[in-house]
């Protein structure tokens, strides 16, 4: 379901115009493959694959307008490796290539990015303007060096990639499950070319609107703390918490938190209180369910025109607009289960059950618990705009120029309300692992005062109100770049030409902020009609877990903000900012590509160099006094590539690679502003966090050797051996300060969070991929065909450990965050005639995902467990001009779940559940 034709140079140059690398073919001309369906789709990703010197993996949409799945990121995680995560609010939000996470992303090889940052989400990027996405996990010295991880170019339709006219509609119908709601996503694409006396002309628009309403809902076991048994030693009593300054002094707590294995969880393990031994149990400082809805749209345009008044130069304007609005609300109920105070002369009605063969409590219950609910309305919008001119030209037979300036500006704003109710409860029964690694908690009633329903989380009477939250952010974003590209073709001994280019790039990023709250308790709940939210069906029967709560109408209190703030006696605040920095990179570089032979077979590739440097001007303001300070650095590199390919066959293909990329920290983490958090959880100290204006940029050696076998049309078998060495991770370092509290009311004790690149790091690994549409197959079988990847990892790092005061006492060897050891895709995928289909399943197994806050005692990794997906695509051709699509993502509904440590029976820590859904589209062409 594919045609060829073959298209003049001045259109084949068109076709890959605004592209990173120089777009310039090596032949009079070109062969364009469009494509129609899944076969056709994936024959000219392996055509991708085949042709690029580089290590490359692309999909290519099925059609015009109809890209293969919901958003960019479901449809790479079949990519051979490629892993997805961070499934939410009804899509998936993010990616690794080979484990790593730091990605170049580009749009017709512009490098884009939102506001403040250095990268644009994927899934922001509409899959109905996307004509193909390219995945380069080896990359040339002519293309943006930032990203260790790798880079993702996402090719967008141009005019002269047409005949002529052409008018491509799509609407699809989504139905997002837990949210009980029909969503519309619509796009729309008009395109023509006009031959006239000056040249020819081309003209494209391209429209696109979505809205998504989710609905997640997640229940979480709280983190680790040390509690005397029920045979404590004084001045402790049965089954209390142990802070850190009770039985010693705050200059010498009688235990550590924050280490990274956690206190020891084995049977009789002691801590010494007054110089005496004496046993504790690990217990659960609370519980939690979140109950997460909102709505988003995303709106999106892009205008292109080309202009070609002869065949040897081209000019071309795009621009681009990306817009977001989301509003969120989260209910949250919060229940503490770390109180002690009735056990005293009653040991046994906490009714502690350990895990067998630890001290880590299974279930207990807890008398007259403090718990919160809270309503947090949580809205952000972002505009972004990118315009580009450029043209490309051939002087002479043997060189051609493409220059391009570009002008990008991105703003994000976002503001925060929210309103607490609280209470203290009667009871609490919770089981942190009920089964499965699934909580089970509820509060039965009191039988000395039956007229109160306890277990009736509805009851506004029963709740008080307490604290309100008022932030807001506002974060921009713009550069100014401008590119020259060239290729010398050449007769130089092996070499056939040579590409050289600068790039200089104009940055600049600021981030502003808001930030107040206050108690009140004094509201009544019942007497003020809309200010109480009531969910219902939680969790989905899932677990034995409250299904209904009251909680503050975060769209109520947002609506009513300047009359709540009076009610608490505040009043809006302007933003204050926190950083703005400008920043030039200039890049320069130069690659040659060479042809050969050794032992009768092609060999070619390319050698080339890089250099990169930095100029960054960097202000910061305050928080707590509003003083201004500057910092500036300079850093400069050199980056090496060499590739190399030799064709033992004309089907197998091997390749080496050698490069250097690098990754430069982000604005935000440059903030050498510290942000105090006050002790909410009476552990005996707050938290800071801050960035550090001296982080170099981290550094990676890359090692690449794949094999790859086109056996047949449209089918291949491939495989890949990695390696890559990095230098100069950026970890965050901790120690204990004291500081001015943030309310002015004394000095406090926080613990400081800060970046360094303080750490080394090594992954290395292997891919397997294949694509297969066998021959000659009996007509029931005919039309089938397989897609699979398999992606093999491993992973460490050196990871300093310190002391309270921050000095390194030792290192330790971790894992590498968000890589699993193991992933693999399989899609069946079926076309014959009217109908194309694909089932696609995609698992990786479990990976450490982040650390928790320094604060308690259990494990500081925190881990996933393996995920996976089940997805559907179906496709029906009514006529060549009409199609219906049928679609369907997490089929299997699956429940992501994360814990502490290396142990998720005992260390089980959040759970969610996220939405299936199902769409049902028609496409128009014409």
């Amino acid at each position: 379901m594919f045609q060829k034709k073959t298209l003049s140079m001045a259109v084949a140059m068109a076709a890959a115009f605004g592209a990173a690398l120089p777009a310039f073919a090596q032949e009079d001309q070109v062969e364009e493959i469009v494509v129609t369906g899944i076969r056709g789709s994936l024959q000219q990703a392996l055509d991708v694959k085949r042709e690029k010197t580089q290590i490359v993996d692309a999909i290519v949409a099925e059609d015009i307008g109809k890209f293969p799945d919901n958003n960019v990121i479901e449809a790479l995680q079949r990519v051979t490796g490629v892993q997805v995560t961070n499934r939410g609010s009804g899509e998936t939000s993010g990616i690794s290539i080979r484990g790593l996470t730091d990605i170049n992303t580009t749009v017709n090889g512009r490098n884009i990015f939102t506001a403040s940052g250095l990268s644009v989400a994927l899934q922001d990027v509409p899959a109905s303007l996307i004509k193909q996405v390219d995945v380069y996990k080896t990359r040339s010295a002519s293309q943006i060096e930032n990203g260790i991880a790798g880079s993702v170019d996402i090719k967008t339709q141009r005019p002269f990639d047409f005949d002529g006219s052409k008018v491509v509609l799509a609407a699809r119908a989504i139905n997002q499950e837990q949210a009980d709601k029909t969503d519309p996503n619509i796009s729309g694409l008009a395109s023509n070319r006009w031959e006239t006396d000056a040249g020819e002309f081309g003209a494209l628009v391209n429209l696109s609107y979505a809205r998504t309403n989710y609905r997640d809902q997640s229940v979480t076991a709280g983190a680790m703390v040390p509690f005397a048994t029920n045979n404590p030693v004084a001045p402790f009593t049965n089954y209390e918490r142990i802070f850190l300054d009770k039985g010693g002094v705050a200059e010498n707590p009688i235990w550590t938190p924050g280490l990274l294995d956690g206190l020891p969880d084995a049977p009789g393990s002691t801590l010494n209180v007054n110089g005496k031994p004496m046993e504790y149990i690990l217990g659960r400082d609370a519980i939690f369910a979140s109950d997460f809805t909102g709505e988003r749209e995303r709106t999106a345009a892009n205008v292109s025109f080309q202009y070609a008044p002869n065949d040897s130069s081209e000019y071309l304007f795009e621009a681009f607009y990306n817009g977001y609005r989301n509003e969120s609300f989260n209910s949250l109920l919060f229940s503490f289960a770390d109180w002690w105070g009735e056990y005293a002369n009653n040991a046994a009605a906490a009714n502690v059950k350990l895990h067998e063969g630890t001290n880590i409590v299974k279930s207990r219950s807890v008398l007259f618990p403090y718990m919160f609910t809270s309503g947090d309305l949580t809205t952000g919008q972002t505009d972004s705009y990118v315009y580009a001119l450029g043209g490309n030209w051939d002087i002479g037979e043997n060189l051609k120029v493409k220059s391009e300036l570009v002008y990008q500006d991105s703003t994000f704003e976002s503001d925060f309300f929210a309103m607490r109710f609280d209470k203290v409860g009667y009871q609490l029964d919770v089981d942190f692992n009920s089964g499965g690694g699934l909580p089970a908690f509820g509060f039965p009633d009191n039988p000395a005062t039956a007229s109160v329903n306890e277990s009736d989380l509805t009851d506004t009477v029963a709740w008080n109100t307490a604290d309100l939250y008022d932030n807001a952010n506002k974060n921009d974003g713009d550069a100014t770049t401008f590119t020259t590209d060239a290729t010398l073709t050449t007769d130089f001994g092996i070499f056939s030409s040579f590409d050289f280019g600068v790039r200089i790039d104009q940055r600049s990023a600021a981030e502003a902020f808001s930030t107040q709250s206050k108690y009140n308790n004094s509201v009544a709940i019942e007497n003020m009609d809309g200010l109480a939210y009531i969910n219902s069906g939680f969790f989905d029967g899932e677990s034995d877990v409250p299904t209904s709560w009251a909680a503050a109408n975060g769209y109520y209190i947002r609506s009513n903000a300047d009359e709540f703030r009076s009610i608490y006696g505040l009043s809006k605040l302007a933003l204050l900012e926190s950083f703005n920095i400008d920043e030039l990179t200039t890049s320069a570089y130069v690659t040659g590509k060479f042809e050969s032979q050794i032992a009768g077979r092609d060999i070619d590739g390319e050698i080339g160099f890089r250099y990169t440097g930095s100029e960054t001007d960097m202000e910061f303001t305050d928080r707590a006094n509003g003083d201004v300070s500057d910092a500036s650095s300079d850093t400069s590199k050199v980056l090496p590539s060499l590739m190399v390919r030799y064709h033992w066959t004309d089907d197998l293909i091997s390749r080496f690679a050698y490069t250097e990329t690098l990754r430069r920290p982000g604005f935000a983490q440059l903030n050498s502003n510290i942000i105090y958090n006050e002790d909410v959880t009476n552990i005996g100290y707050g938290t800071a966090g801050g960035g550090n204006p001296d982080l170099k940029p981290v550094e990676s050696q890359n090692f690449d050797l794949s094999l790859e076998w086109y056996f047949g049309e449209g089918s291949s078998l491939y495989g890949t051996l990695f390696q890559r060495d990095i230098e100069g991770f950026v970890i965050d370092f901790r120690r204990q300060v004291q500081a001015q509290k943030p309310d002015g009311s004394g000095i406090g004790t926080y613990v400081l969070s800060q970046p360094y690149n303080a750490s080394n790091g090594q992954l290395k690994g292997a891919e397997l991929g294949a694509v297969w549409f066998p021959q000659n197959l009996p007509w029931y079988l005919d039309g089938f065909g397989i897609q699979a990847s398999y992606t093999s990892l491993e992973s460490e790092q050196t990871t300093p450990m310190t002391d309270s005061a921050g000095n390194i006492t030792g290192s330790k060897k971790t894992s590498l965050f968000g890589v699993s050891d193991e992933s693999y895709s399989v899609v069946l995928a079926y076309e014959k005639e009217k109908i194309g289909a694909r089932l696609s399943y995609a698992w990786r197994s479990k990976f450490l995902n982040n650390y928790e806050a320094a604060l308690f005692a259990n494990p500081l990794e925190v881990w996933r467990k393996p995920e996976s997906s089940l997805d559907l695509q179906i496709t029906y051709d009514v006529t060549d001009q009409i199609s219906l699509t049928l679609d369907g993502t997490n089929l299997t509904e699956e429940i992501y779940q994360s814990y502490y440590g290396d142990n998720s029976t005992t260390g089980n820590f959040g759970s969610a559940l996220y939405s299936r859904t199902f769409a049902l589209g028609a496409r128009f062409s014409f």
